[in-house]
């Protein structure tokens, strides 16, 4: 068997029995490199080395998550929630159906942003998403929607406009890559290469609106244990925390790392006396302790991407699926788009995913007589199949770092499973659909 499939299979079905995706990713790697002829020492060694590369982000979130209890410390997103519960209460007789989709709203619009006019990336749901729990529950909005509405703002932006994140997926990567392997992209609008697959997205984000139309009921009284329903804040504490933010999103933009941004915002809750200095040292661990487990996970997930890699079977199973392919394009755009979502999947970046599969796939579409605009949006569309639905990708982890801090929302059955059958599966079919009419 394909060290890939194996690698990626085991780390599903133990994601999906409920094992804790930190264990499903190590075993997922080890078998994958023992499958693919590594030998246990340099299946550990190849682990070992891909754990630095998820160090990083495992350190921002960390400070993320210290910010974001800072925050919370001032009163600011309380004081936000405090006003969206004013707003239910006047609105109980409707069921505050106004403020649901005001909320929601605001969710799509902040993630889309996300991207591309502020582009932080995750940096906001611990933030945001926390405070606002409260009021989610009591309108009894099921969590699984507002993980798709989030995922749909994390994803659909870059893989459709080609500015901030997108400018680096599309342009930089996307076509760099595939001008790279060969075929001349003079004149292609990438924004109509992926503008079909985007209208995947944009059916699976309705499909979720009917899937979890239905009210759902959580406990009101764990998310109160967690997150301070009752917070008192001032005027003077409310113009600090937003200076803070602004600071924070400020110096990440200027220094592209959200690490200092988030450490800038913390010293200034810090200096201005909000957060106390006897208190810091426990506030900065409580933040970190919230956000652990995604830091791990995204760590794990490096050292299994490292395995993959290591294999040297990703261009096997791409060159096992051309052979299967003959002379059909509708066959040949199908396997391709199947082998980026299984690849995908396992490393859980987007990013990561184009340069391996450019490499081998752009000669394969010209063998096939595929389009240089079809060449780019299959390429594309199989980066960007698996980002959603991967148990690694920060597309899942960030909303479930939001929606789970009373944990009463789980990573696998209320993110994973929903956003890859709300995304993944349409992409599938609109890539494809694609693939045959550019």
């Amino acid at each position: 068997m394909n060290a890939v499939i194996a690698a990626v299979g085991i780390m599903l079905i133990l994601s999906l029995s409920r094992v804790h995706v930190v264990i499903a990713l190590i075993v997922g790697a080890l078998v994958g490199g023992l499958t693919g002829g590594l030998g246990i020492d340099a299946t550990l060694k190849a682990f070992n080395n891909g754990l630095g590369g998820g160090a990083t982000v495992a350190l921002s979130y960390a400070l993320l998550g210290a910010f974001a209890v800072a925050i919370a410390k001032s009163g600011l997103a309380h004081a936000l929630a405090d006003k969206a519960l004013a707003m239910v209460d006047r609105q109980r007789a409707n069921g505050g159906g106004n403020v649901k989709w005001l909320l929601i709203g605001l969710l799509w619009v902040v993630a889309i942003a996300s991207q591309n006019i502020l582009p932080i990336h995750i940096a906001f749901i611990p933030l945001l998403v926390p405070p606002l729990l409260y009021v989610l529950t009591k309108l009894q909005l099921d969590r699984r929607l507002i993980a798709c509405v989030i995922t749909f703002g994390l994803i659909t932006p870059y893989m459709f406009l080609p500015v901030g994140f997108g400018n680096i997926f599309l342009n930089e990567i996307l076509l760099a890559n595939v001008a790279r392997s060969g075929v001349d992209i003079s004149g292609i609008n990438v924004t109509h290469a992926m503008g079909i697959p985007a209208l995947g997205m944009v059916f699976g984000l309705a499909a979720a609106f009917i899937s979890y139309r239905k009210k759902r009921v959580y406990d009101l009284e764990k998310i109160e244990q967690v997150e301070q329903v009752a917070v008192q804040y001032n005027p003077l504490s409310l113009m600090i925390a937003g200076l803070a933010i602004a600071a924070a999103f400020i110096v990440q933009l200027l220094l592209d790392s959200m690490i200092i941004g988030a450490l800038a915002g913390f010293l200034i809750f810090s200096v201005s006396g909000i957060v106390k200095w006897r208190d810091t040292d426990d506030l900065f661990t409580e933040g970190m302790k919230m956000m652990a487990m995604i830091g791990f996970i995204m760590i794990a997930a490096s050292g299994f991407g490292e395995v993959i890699k290591a294999t040297g079977q990703v261009q096997t199973l791409v060159e096992t699926s051309a052979s299967w392919i003959g002379h059909s394009k509708a066959i040949g755009a199908l396997l391709m788009l199947l082998v980026g979502l299984l690849v995908t999947m396992g490393i859980g970046s987007s990013f990561s995913t184009v340069p391996i599969l450019a490499v081998i796939f752009v000669p394969l579409c010209v063998q096939l007589g595929f389009s240089p605009i079809a060449i780019v949006c299959i390429v594309g569309t199989a980066g960007a199949l698996g980002d959603a639905g991967s148990p690694a990708s920060d597309s899942t982890l960030g909303p479930t770092s939001g929606l789970n801090i009373d944990g009463q929302h789980h990573h696998i059955w209320d993110t994973v499973v929903p956003t890859f059958l709300h995304y993944n599966l349409p992409l599938l079919a609109f890539g494809w659909v694609a693939a045959m009419v550019l």
